[in-house]
């Protein structure tokens, strides 16, 4: 963790550092009404995303993340909330050299070893990946 990627978007202005800063797995519910599913839990992945680019990065983080588990198995993000710490809100904004600071949130089966993280700008869409491997 820590390493930090530097990422395009789409169009070529659009470039983002994309860091991986904490993994919280197992990540323990907000409150009774966010439980996950039987025989699933929560992993919270916080990110930090730095505008190094010279246009608005304007997408919602959520759309471009996933982990996937040693069996290769790969798992989106989830609308469940954590007590890890403040998500993205949605969508972010960020003039250039602007920072952001949130937690993505997976629900993953209980069994799943989780071995890495993707992210990509434009929702997923841009043919720039960023990939961490989660020891």
């Amino acid at each position: 963790m820590g390493d930090t990627l530097n990422l395009t978007g789409i169009e070529e202005d659009e470039k983002v550092a994309v860091t991986v800063v904490k993994v919280v797995d197992p990540a323990q519910p907000e409150d009774e009404f966010s439980s996950p599913d039987s025989g699933k839990r929560f992993v919270a992945v916080q990110f930090r995303l730095k505008n190094i680019g010279t246009q608005v990065y304007d997408d919602s983080p959520d759309n471009g993340a996933n982990v996937r588990d040693a069996q290769g198995q790969q798992f989106s993000p989830t609308l469940g909330e954590t007590a890890a710490g403040p998500g993205f809100g949605g969508s972010v904004t960020l003039t250039p050299g602007d920072t952001a600071l949130g937690f993505i949130v997976f629900e993953v089966p209980t069994d799943s070893k989780i071995t890495r993280i993707q992210f990509g700008l434009a929702s997923g869409f841009a043919r720039n990946i960023g990939q961490w491997t989660v020891s």
